[in-house]
């Protein structure tokens, strides 16, 4: 077994992207859930709304990459209205109800051949991030070279997606951590406690609802443009419900209701998700067999692996539901 393999793979897993754009979509999910108590099962949605408004710049509307930026932000705007308008005055789970029928619906339509003209159906859209590869290059990282930074190796264009990656981490880390010492982030934290009480106090609780909801949306989508600016795609299958779920876990891991828990729980998801796939990887070159039995064979990782996730969830929701670095009161799991 090649260990040294195991744990250099294992460590660039708690640096890659994608831990960078689950950091982004779990710092917007934290907004709405751990700070406001919302429960929003869509955040795919808004991701694939950032995603489909950088390539739909160059694809259809043949106008520089970068106009997609305020586009897909659009997008994640119109989105958190239709989504919240009729639900938002309704409990908890009306709300999960509809985000992740939303996102599924936006995902459908994307990959629909009705509207392949305008998403490139389920072969999305291609070759649109060469003007944010540029600039990389006019700074003096070369997209095909490697850098090596012990112990890890980058190639140019990992290495420059994740300079940029984490910077928007940081930015939205401090913009929320701020945002949550102001007046307006008490009040969000007291809905998700007592909304009754806020309400009696005269505050709209309708508006702060939608303002959380479209905040976090918006921050997804930023996750949504990284991942598509480091693929150089977009593919409505890579924002499935799925996706929400894997963010969730990596929130809950790290800690909801804290920043910190957003940036250091998608990194340990995927520091550990990398590790046991690289280690039962590892394992099934050689398979153990009992008698005609093969217990693990390569085929069965990735199955495997997805199993184990489901499990940690479950057991973090049960014994540890405020992660590794939240705190067990500032947890609103009931939801309002």
């Amino acid at each position: 077994m090649d260990w040294t393999l195991i744990i250099e793979n294992s460590l660039k897993g708690l640096i890659g992207v994608n831990a960078v754009y689950f950091a982004v979509a779990a710092i917007g999910m934290n907004v709405q859930y751990g700070y406001t108590g919302l429960l929003n099962f869509g955040q795919a949605g808004f991701m694939a709304c950032g995603a489909y408004g950088l390539g739909m710049t160059a694809h259809y509307f043949d106008i520089p990459m970068w106009w997609g930026i305020p586009l897909g932000v659009l997008f994640s705007v119109l989105l958190g209205l239709l989504m919240g308008i009729p639900t938002l005055r309704l409990r908890a789970d009306y709300l999960a109800i509809v985000t992740i029928a939303a996102a599924e619906i936006i995902r459908l339509i994307v990959r629909s051949v009705k509207f392949k003209t305008y998403f490139g159906g389920s072969d999305g859209i291609n070759n649109f991030s060469e003007p944010f590869r540029e600039i990389g290059t006019d700074l003096g990282i070369q997209q095909s070279a490697e850098y090596g930074f012990w112990p890890f190796t980058f190639t140019g264009r990992e290495l420059w997606t994740l300079i940029i990656g984490w910077l928007v981490v940081a930015l939205f880390g401090f913009l929320v951590y701020q945002l949550m010492k102001s007046p307006w982030g008490r009040v969000l934290k007291a809905i998700r406690e007592d909304e009754d009480a806020v309400r009696s106090l005269g505050k709209n609780v309708y508006s702060y609802k939608m303002q959380s909801l479209i905040l976090g949306g918006v921050i997804g989508t930023f996750s949504g443009m990284i991942f598509a600016l480091d693929r150089g795609s977009v593919q409505p299958d890579n924002y499935s419900r799925d996706v929400t779920f894997y963010v969730l876990t990596a929130l809950v891991l790290g800690g909801v209701a804290k920043v910190t828990g957003s940036i250091i729980g998608p990194m340990l998801f995927w520091g550990l998700f990398t590790f046991i796939d690289n280690f039962m990887r590892q394992i099934a070159e050689d398979p153990i067999k009992v008698g005609n039995f093969t217990i693990l064979q390569s085929t069965q990782v990735g199955q495997l692996n997805y199993m184990l996730i489901g499990l940690a969830l479950i057991l973090l929701m049960v014994f540890r539901p405020q992660g590794l670095v939240g705190n067990r009161k500032e947890m609103a799991f009931d939801g309002r």
